[in-house]
């Protein structure tokens, strides 16, 4: 008690007024902070998928890549046992080798250990040839005796950007054909069909850089052109097979991965701006700071219109007070607060009976002492009924929490389809597993399909008003009792034919029909008549509820209809 009272004590003076707005914000604040910790874990966890995904963008496109370097590898492997190679018949090897790898836009060179070329399928057998335009891919080759990749580099024979794939010839070939290595080239520009900026997000780009840092090909949002070199610093922190990198000292800040390509120095890079991808969320996270700012700022105004509504009475019975304690009559003020109104009457009584004489001063005081047990009579009265209404309060509060928790149920579904629809069969399960005691005593009947989004919502919500009746009132609330949910088509190859969907509870108690209508009756009914545009019957029949909707199925399949108005959503 004394900590208290020490407490009260450090509490400034202040109106009502500032009290009462100090209220709104102690109240709607923890909500501002909560919803500004969720954005942050939104924003943490939608990053994190960011990451993965880029990375796993980066790997295919590298396995694309790794793919035609095993392919040009087999082809070279295959063309090194080339009977006319083995008997040294290089015209008869080229006129077929060429001819064979038209199509494909593959090349092939035989080279001899000091680079001079001893045939390239890009000329006529017998034309003059020069040394190699990369002579380091092909002494490595020579000198690990493994297949080579090279980088990009510019070939005097096709003028244009190639690289090469060099593979050393077996000793006997070698001395028969007078050919150290098979080298099979292609042009840089031909791997533009292995990248692909399809479902990347706005603004990203992918690319393939070679072991020295050239960029081979490239598409997407930075049009950076091939053969220039990547940033230095950020290959520099591509260690390892594969992974994610953030660039966040730029503008705007950057995310790459990348992955290496097995059997080469070269890379797949993805990367693009982290807002880009982020920006659904940014804006979620923009709309719900604004929403808690907004419902701070009516918090607030309401508190502020509300004290002023006290504070208007308060004056007025102040002013009364005043005048009473001057001695005078003065007659009661007409306020909008109940409980203002009756001490205006009893101070106006006071002040009249405050002018009578002294020796009715006693009764005066009695009479107030009477009124003023009247009063806490009063407020006591109220107090227990708002005490009884609090329950009531309690229920309405866990009838909501539960109808989100179905609602959540529907959402977490689609989110795992990522909004693509959620087939019906798997929409009831989901429902009524909430219910665990009576999910097992559903019987489902009809052809199974995929719901859009809009109607696994709406549908969600009456299936769960639906159990929670059943449940309370209805089959699923004795032990023997069932359902089941059937549907059905007038003409199944007719999609904007009519669905028939009914819930039929068996072997329960006889359904009653209530003689109010609460809002469980109205979402079963009036919602999903509106949210699917068809009509809602609702049979109570001695062996339990029938309820049925029929309403054309395009309303309910996804990639048919027109979308289905969420009444719910306002």
């Amino acid at each position: 008690m004394r900590k208290l009272f020490r407490f009260s004590r450090s509490v400034p003076t202040a109106s009502i007024g500032v009290y009462l707005v100090a209220l709104s914000a102690v109240v709607a604040l923890p909500l501002v902070v909560f919803v500004m910790l969720l954005m942050m874990e939104l924003e943490r966890r939608d990053r994190e998928i960011l990451a993965a995904n880029t990375a796993e963008e980066a790997q295919t496109v590298a396995r694309s890549m790794d793919r035609t370097l095993q392919d040009m590898t087999t082809t070279l492997r295959v063309l090194a046992t080339s009977p006319e190679l083995e008997a040294g018949n290089l015209q008869s090897f080229h006129n077929r080798t060429q001819k064979s790898l038209r199509s494909n836009s593959l090349y092939v060179l035989a080279a001899a250990a000091d680079g001079q070329q001893l045939l390239n399928t890009r000329v006529p057998f017998g034309a003059p040839l020069r040394k190699v335009s990369d002579p380091e891919s092909l002494a490595t080759a020579l000198e690990t005796r493994v297949t080579h990749v090279s980088d990009v580099f510019f070939g005097a024979t096709s003028q244009q950007f190639v690289f090469n794939v060099v593979m050393p010839l077996p000793e006997d070939v070698a001395r028969s054909s007078g050919a150290a290595a098979l080298i099979m080239t292609q042009n840089a520009a031909d791997l533009g069909r292995l990248i692909s900026i399809e479902g990347l997000p706005p603004q990203w780009s992918v690319a393939i850089v070679d072991g020295a840092g050239k960029i081979v090909m490239s598409a997407g949002e930075s049009n950076a052109s091939s053969i220039s070199a990547f940033p230095e610093e950020t290959l520099k922190l591509m260690t390892g097979i594969n992974g994610t990198i953030e660039d966040v000292d730029g503008e705007p800040r950057q995310i790459y991965g990348y992955a290496q390509v097995l059997g080469s120095t070269w890379k797949a890079v993805v990367w693009g701006p982290i807002e880009a991808a982020q920006s659904a969320v940014i804006a979620t996270s923009r709309r719900l700071l604004i929403g808690s700012l907004l419902f701070l700022g009516i918090g607030m105004l309401c508190g502020y219109l509300i004290a002023r509504q006290l504070r208007i009475p308060i004056s007025q019975i102040a002013r009364m007070a005043e005048r009473i304690g001057k001695g005078e009559i003065v007659s009661p003020v007409e306020t909008r607060i109940k409980e203002a109104s009756q001490i205006a009457v009893a101070l106006s009584n006071a002040s009249f009976d405050r002018s009578q004489a002294e020796d009715r001063m006693h009764l005066i005081l009695h009479e107030l002492v009477h009124r003023t047990k009247n009063i806490l009579t009063l407020v006591q009265a109220m107090m227990r009924q708002l005490a009884r209404q609090s329950r009531s309060m309690d229920e309405f509060q866990k009838a909501i929490s539960e109808r989100l928790q179905g609602l959540g149920k529907s959402i977490e579904a689609l989110a795992s389809e990522q909004w693509a629809g959620v087939p019906l069969k798997r929409l009831v399960t989901i429902q009524l597993d909430t219910f665990a005691e009576a999910s097992d005593r559903v019987e489902l009947d009809g052809e199974d399909f995929a719901l859009r989004a809009e109607a696994v919502q709406n549908l969600g919500l009456v299936l769960h008003e639906l159990a929670t009746n059943s449940l309370k009132y209805g089959a699923l609330s004795v032990p023997e009792g069932r359902v089941r949910v059937s549907w059905r088509q007038d003409d199944p190859a007719d999609p904007h034919s009519l669905l028939h969907l009914t819930w039929e509870e068996l072997d329960g108690p006889a359904a009653h029909e209530p003689s109010e209508t609460g809002f469980g009756t109205t979402i079963i009914r009036r919602h999903a008549a509106a949210a699917f545009g068809g009509n809602v019957q609702i049979q109570y029949l001695p062996t339990g509820l029938v309820w049925t909707l029929v309403a054309p199925r395009e309303a309910f399949e996804r990639g048919a209809g027109d979308s289905v108005q969420d009444l719910m959503s306002g």
